[in-house]
């Protein structure tokens, strides 16, 4: 029978308890033996010193092992008490929303969103992520655009293993003609919550190493969702992504639009049932139950390229939000506390159900 790493740890700190008292037991013994023998203490000298040296350092190897012991209980007992998904801030969330809010109107292709580019890149990278661009360009209704998706692995290409889990977002805003169109919510809170979750993770190399985050590029249609116009970032991503079949990931996550201050997360109904029932579980053990539910329909989004290719990707979703796609989807419309709560519940999944298959 296998014995657990405690067991074993007792073990040898038994044997060793058990050497030292024999040594010290074969030393009192030949003591008493000469003591008790006329004229031998005289004629042989007793090599008393090397008992002694011998019990001494089978005492300093015991004690090093205790201490050894008492080291790793407590890392144990850190490692046990460690909540990551307490250490996520909303705070700091928002505050990646207001640099991208910022910047104005970033659509694919523009300057503006170029500069959305630099400032997350840099933010991944400070957190210990290596950031890929997965550059394309493709035919949209305003004639040929290029897009940038971002693509970020813990610790670089120097990982054996593949990342078994994906954590999405899209970081663009929807072109308008006729207004001026920032995305506080849609495009923005769930940037700017993937950057903090990966600033969290980022100090948990264990869950970092089986992830891969993607922010599309060019998740909004120039006119209406079809097969041809919208999603452009993450078709591209499936396309590419299916024609790699050993890198496959057993799951994942899309955000957006996860700021609004009236927060109310609206699940599609064809979610994966697996996924699904994982968020609602996180939600439930955080006491968050009553910000998620199920939509009465089902929805277009960047999650189901992902899905039409085999990985089961849930979208994390408030679609009852009235400055959708208006000049009033501004900061005053999302908060610390909402990011804070999708940002919670999400850790909690990943921690405890998700990354543990």
């Amino acid at each position: 029978m296998e014995k657990s790493v405690g067991e074993l740890r007792l073990s040898t700190t038994e044997v060793t308890i058990s050497s030292g008292l024999l040594l010290l037991s074969a030393y009192r013994q030949r003591t008493k033996r000469l003591m008790e023998t006329p004229g031998r203490l005289r004629q042989t000298p007793i090599p008393e010193h090397h008992l002694l040296k011998a019990f001494r350092r089978s005492t300093r190897q015991l004690a090093a092992i205790l201490l050894l012991i008492s080291v790793l209980q407590v890392n144990s007992s850190l490692g046990a008490d460690t909540k990551m998904w307490e250490e996520f801030s909303g705070e700091k969330a928002l505050a990646h929303v207001q640099r991208l809010v910022d910047l104005g109107p970033h659509t694919a292709g523009s300057d503006a969103i170029g500069k959305a580019r630099d400032y997350i890149e840099t933010q991944l990278r400070q957190s210990g992520w290596q950031v890929t661009r997965q550059a394309f360009t493709d035919d949209t209704p305003r004639g040929k655009i290029h897009f940038v998706n971002l693509i970020a692995r813990f610790g670089g290409e120097a990982n054996s293993a593949s990342p078994s889990f994906l954590l999405c977002s899209h970081y663009d805003t929807k072109l308008f003609d006729t207004m001026r169109f920032v995305g506080a919510n849609d495009g923005g809170s769930s940037t700017g919550l993937l950057l903090e979750l990966a600033r969290v993770l980022g100090q948990h190399p264990i869950f970092a190493r089986k992830l891969e985050l993607a922010f599309f590029d060019g998740e909004e249609a120039y006119e209406n969702f079809s097969a041809t116009d919208g999603l452009y970032g993450s078709r591209y991503f499936a396309r590419q992504r299916q024609s790699e079949p050993a890198k496959k990931f057993s799951g994942g996550i899309l955000f957006d639009m996860v700021g609004d201050r009236s927060l109310g997360i609206t699940l599609p109904p064809n979610s994966p049932s697996t996924m699904a029932h994982d968020v609602f579980a996180a939600a439930e053990a955080l006491k968050l139950r009553k910000y998620f539910s199920y939509l009465d329909r089902d929805l277009i989004d960047d999650h189901a390229p992902l899905n039409a290719i085999g990985i089961p990707t849930i979208d994390i979703i408030d679609f009852d939000y009235p400055s959708w796609h208006t000049a009033d989807d501004t900061m005053d419309k999302i908060s610390a506390q909402s990011l804070q709560t999708v940002g919670s519940v999400a850790l909690y999944c990943l921690a405890e159900f998700a990354l543990k298959r």
